[in-house]
């Protein structure tokens, strides 16, 4: 073997060593890890006694802020319903209202008009008696009276107009 060869191997293995820890910066290294592992343990056991309540009030406290208006806009809009709804029935109650008048009108109408024709069938009942009754009526013929029309009447003073 080639003494150089070896030479550069040995100074590998040095540099190599000098770049390795000692056992004393391993323990030190090692103890400062698990300083650090037992912080980590007690910060992780203190989250975990403080966690829930902290994330619980959170959680209410967010929906405190959004359930609020929510609930305010539910009641306004539960209040605009209860007011249409009394709208609709006092529109309801006008409408029947005005049905119950328009048949109180047709019933009196009705009821002119049936007068009237009882009214008109005792005028007829009235003629037709007087007609049986008085054994007939005077009939006239057009033409006689247009005849008549046209002849010279006579005045009681003795004049004759036409």
């Amino acid at each position: 073997m080639n003494e150089e060869a070896i030479e550069r191997a040995r100074m590998r293995l040095a540099g190599a060593a000098e770049g390795r820890p000692s056992a004393t910066d391993v323990d030190a290294l090692l103890e400062r890890a698990r300083e650090g592992v037992e912080a980590l343990a007690q910060a992780a056991a203190e989250l975990e006694s403080t966690l829930p309540g902290v994330v619980g009030e959170a959680v209410q406290q967010g929906l405190r802020e959004q359930v609020l208006p929510v609930g305010r806009h539910l009641a306004e809009v539960r209040g605009l319903m209860g007011q249409a709804i009394r709208r609709l029935e006092r529109l309801e109650g006008d409408g029947l209202g005005e049905r119950h008048a328009r048949v109180d009108d047709l019933a009196l109408l009705v009821d002119l008009i049936a007068s009237g024709w009882k009214g008109v069938d005792d005028r007829l009942a009235r003629i037709e008696r007087s007609l049986e009754n008085g054994g007939g009526a005077v009939v006239y013929r057009i033409e006689e009276r247009r005849a008549e029309a046209a002849a010279p009447v006579e005045t009681t003073n003795g004049t004759q107009t036409q």
